[in-house]
């Protein structure tokens, strides 16, 4: 395993802290809008629910948030830059919340300026993030199939051939290497393997699990497989809202009309809310306490 680097900058380490911190409060203040825009919508849905259920489905969140955070590891490393666990947990945790800033750059943003610290060049980091959007969208398409049937969902094997040809190292490889030769930059030192594409999908449809859990504890009526299929196919039509911040609205919509087989518009549209607030519940703990656990690591 390579040994940590200090990235070299011509920012001032003083201005970078600054920028840090700027980043991390704007992303908080939306994460912090996002759950008091619909404040009576969520005491609702909550109040239907128990404690236990609640501290159930924030233990799925975590758990999802996890695989995602090894999911990008494994690619980071299958393309020379391997992380010890606690320093990768912070880069990825607490640029995900740049997600919450509307705009799509702000995750990719922070984490190659976290990243470039650990000494992984930009274009490492910038690479594995947007493999992160096929791999996520494969796997969840592929669970949503495989879970909500083939009779009302058969039409996603249409885009199974598109997603494995994306899914293929050799392509994706290329299209690596024609991105960066468009933007004149150097190409990267090592390319992806098809082991590492194996080991990344493995983690991303063990966070589909997950996250269906989370889901399962807030409507347990539905049943395990249908919460799976049911997140699943939520959250990868707004992975492809690219947007709207995190996906709002977007997902929650889909899951509303997911859910009319087993609840009422009324409760489902609860769950879809409440469901957020659990998400953005576990990626404030995870960003905070990746940053704790990385504290002693110069970030």
């Amino acid at each position: 395993m390579s040994t940590i680097k200090p990235g070299t900058s011509g920012k001032a380490p003083g201005l970078r802290k600054v920028v840090r911190f700027g980043f991390l409060l704007v992303a908080l203040g939306f994460g912090g809008w996002a759950v008091a825009s619909q404040w009576d919508a969520v005491v609702a849905g909550f109040a239907r629910l128990s404690w236990p259920l609640l501290a159930a489905s924030l233990v799925g969140v975590v758990a999802a948030l996890l695989c995602a955070m090894l999911t990008w590891r494994t690619l980071l490393a299958d393309l020379g830059s391997p992380l010890p666990l606690r320093p990768a947990a912070k880069v990825f945790f607490v640029g995900q919340l740049g997600k919450y800033i509307p705009g799509a750059v702000w995750p990719v943003l922070a984490q190659m300026e976290m990243g470039r610290d650990l000494g992984v060049p930009r274009p490492r980091s910038a690479a594995v993030f947007f493999l992160m959007m096929p791999i996520q969208l494969a796997t969840g398409l592929l669970v949503t199939l495989v879970t909500l049937g083939w009779d009302r969902f058969g039409w996603l094997l249409l885009l199974v051939p598109v997603l494995l040809v994306l899914l293929e190292p050799k392509v994706i490889n290329g299209l690596i290497g024609f991105g960066l030769r468009k933007l004149k930059r150097e190409p990267l030192e090592r390319q992806l393997t098809r082991r590492g594409m194996l080991i990344a999908l493995g983690w991303a449809l063990a966070g589909w699990i997950s996250y269906g859990v989370h889901l399962y504890f807030i409507v347990p009526q539905s049943g395990l497989l249908f919460a799976i299929g049911a997140f699943a196919l939520s959250w990868s039509l707004g992975i492809m809202s690219f947007v709207v911040p995190a996906g709002a609205g977007v997902r929650e919509v889909v899951m509303v009309g997911v859910l009319a087989p087993v609840m009422p518009a009324g409760p489902a549209i609860a769950v879809a809310l409440s469901s957020r607030i659990v998400i953005v519940i576990g990626d404030l703990i995870c960003a905070g306490m990746a940053g704790i656990a990385a504290r002693r690591d110069s970030v």
